[in-house]
């Protein structure tokens, strides 16, 4: 299967910079680009793409609004921001709006690579300890949106293993190291991540990382 990438960025020589790298890959076809995020989203409900490079800073819609528009109205295109640096705020507003994760611009080719193929087969959480460094420097700021009376219902619904589960996810932890934590078949912890991610109307384990911290099931630290 080849995985089909968009790329989406106001800057001509990262677009073509990024479009030679991967189409270096066997399995990845860059299938479009897009010069800011309103062309981003129409070239998505156009192309199809499995996986979206967006950069953050683009004219027009910004990045985070146009993540926001493509997960609304794409169930199955993956988001992946670009940004310059890592502790970004927008990058943290970009994956409460629904992107999967991050990439920082200077990443190598290898890097660039395994980030689309990790975003593409749903693994979603990109560098565990970066991306959790992230969500919590920023979910310390006040002004940090609580969860809705709706997320706060269906936060209820959760069972006591997969609410320990959920903490663990946020925490940065795979499945396998889950497994091991709680002493249960790595299979098990599968089960009970989709059903996490079914209850909370969540698109992968980045998003349920932000609802455990707004959530405040993990204090930031």
């Amino acid at each position: 299967m080849t995985i089909r990438v968009l790329i989406a960025d106001d800057q001509m020589m990262v677009r073509e910079g990024f479009s030679v790298l991967l189409n270096a890959m066997p399995d990845i076809e860059v299938v479009g680009e897009a010069v800011n995020g309103r062309e981003a989203v129409d070239r998505v409900r156009e192309l199809t793409p499995d996986v979206v490079l967006m950069d953050i800073r683009m004219p027009e819609l910004n990045g985070i609004e146009a993540t926001r528009e493509i997960v609304a109205a794409d169930g199955s295109a993956k988001v992946l921001v670009l940004t310059t640096f890592d502790l970004d705020e927008y990058v943290y507003q970009a994956l409460r709006a629904g992107a999967s994760g991050f990439l920082l611009k200077d990443a190598s080719a290898r890097q660039l690579a395994d980030g689309v193929r990790v975003v593409a087969a749903g693994e979603a959480l990109l560098a565990p300890s970066v991306t959790r460094r992230l969500i919590t420097e920023f979910s310390k700021l006040s002004d940090t949106p609580r969860l809705s009376p709706t997320a706060q219902a269906a936060y209820g619904d959760l069972t006591e293993r997969e609410t320990e589960v959920l903490v663990l996810i946020a925490q940065g932890l795979s499945n396998l190291e889950i497994a091991g934590r709680l002493v249960v078949a790595e299979s098990t912890i599968k089960t009970h991540v989709s059903r996490i991610l079914v209850k909370l109307g969540l698109r992968d384990r980045t998003q349920a990382a932000v609802f455990a911290y707004e959530a405040r099931l993990v204090t930031p630290g």
